[in-house]
């Protein structure tokens, strides 16, 4: 198969376009009242690791739909103009591509974590089991 872009550039090129803090940025945001974390991995990643306590779960492939008023899929949870988004996946590729997305429908307050929950964990992060039912 002969692509015009590989997933690499895809999430270079996302990159170059939305915000993405560091890690320690976002640790120092967690907790917040002004700052939602969204993990969009797969549930069975979140069985397996965890995830941050009181973050909501978002899978990627429902995202839009969550986000999206007009949607019959739409979370009420993303109607809070007054706080930021902040994404994550395992290394920051998936959520960088979400992020782009995000922004392209028109949010303004989104962002990615660096490094995702990989980082996280490895900077020390608080981790909880997957809570049945949130997101």
């Amino acid at each position: 198969m002969n692509l015009k872009k590989g997933i690499k550039e895809l999430v270079s090129d996302a990159k170059a376009e939305i915000t993405t803090l560091a890690i320690n940025e976002a640790m120092d945001r967690y907790g917040t009242d002004d700052v939602v974390f969204v993990d969009i991995r797969d549930v069975r990643e979140l069985d397996k690791e965890g995830m941050l306590p009181d973050a909501i779960h978002a899978p990627r492939g429902m995202l839009e739909f969550w986000v999206d008023p007009d949607s019959p899929y739409h979370k009420e949870v993303f109607d809070q103009d007054d706080k930021t988004f902040i994404l994550y996946c395992r290394s920051s590729w998936r959520s960088a591509l979400a992020v782009k997305a995000l922004q392209d429908m028109g949010m303004e307050n989104v962002a990615d974590m660096d490094g995702g929950f990989g980082a996280w964990m490895e900077a020390g992060g608080e981790i909880s089991e997957r809570k049945s039912g949130k997101g």
